[in-house]
């Protein structure tokens, strides 16, 4: 494993510390986005599932759902959201399940902690042929001013689109990548928001005082911005990027 690999593991891993804010605070996936991700596929692993945001939503599409992620913590938050779901302590690149056993697999929030070079022949050979494998992510829309200021507080790149396309490389044995966005918008609270902040890995691996500097710096953008200050439920547009590709065959 190269450096930028095993940061990028550190990284993937840090969550745990954080797991039952990561389960409060996260939006989940719009119907419509995660529907279009999996098709007609009947058995779903759900890679990287973390605490259950999108195994919940294939769930309510009455889908068979395994759910893998390396982070127990993360998986302990998942039985309670989503009893009853198999879940299972594995890596994209490790992935514990038998060959062609699933029909669709898919990732949310986390396609860019795996190593493609590993994780394509490993999800490759769980999945049956022709099936599909879709990324989804939720991004905040930065064209609202107050979050553009957010996400320069939260050390967001500028271009969100820019990194989701330099993420999704998936090359063969799978064909075309399809993509395709849905626009909504989550009501959350002041609090929410900040605990959304909590439960991202730039935050979680800063050090205590960087921690309470980019609370301090979100409180004042709060308190100052014309289009928050007065309001403790904020308006926050999220586009959902999901991206889908076949296997060959």
């Amino acid at each position: 494993m190269n450096p930028g690999d095993a940061e990028t593991q550190r990284h993937a891993r840090s969550f745990g510390d954080a797991a039952s804010v990561y389960q409060a605070a996260r939006p989940g996936y719009p119907a419509e986005a995660v529907a279009w991700l999996i098709g007609d596929a009947a058995r779903v692993l759900d890679l990287g599932a973390g605490t259950g945001k999108l195994t919940q939503a294939l769930v309510a599409l009455d889908r068979e759902v395994i759910a893998v992620d390396p982070v127990e913590e993360m998986l302990e938050e998942l039985e309670v959201a989503v009893p009853g779901v198999p879940r299972i302590l594995g890596t994209a690149e490790d992935i514990p399940l038998e060959d062609g056993s699933v029909d669709a697999v898919v990732a949310g929030q986390a396609w860019h902690w795996f190593i493609p070079s590993r994780a394509v022949p490993e999800i490759a050979r769980v999945l049956r042929p022709g099936g599909v494998l879709g990324l989804v992510w939720n991004s905040r829309d930065t064209s609202v001013g107050w979050l553009k200021e957010a996400g320069e507080i939260m050390h967001e790149r500028h271009d969100a689109s820019a990194s989701f396309e330099q993420y999704v490389q998936i090359g063969p044995p799978f064909g075309p990548i399809d993509e395709h966005t849905v626009e909504w918008t989550a009501r959350m609270s002041r609090a929410g928001f900040l605990d959304l902040v909590r439960s991202r890995s730039y935050f979680i691996t800063s050090s205590p005082g960087a921690q309470r500097d980019t609370i301090a710096q979100l409180e004042r953008l709060f308190a100052r911005h014309p289009d928050l200050a007065g309001h403790d439920e904020l308006d926050v547009p999220y586009r959902t990027r999901c991206f889908r590709a076949r296997l060959d065959g």
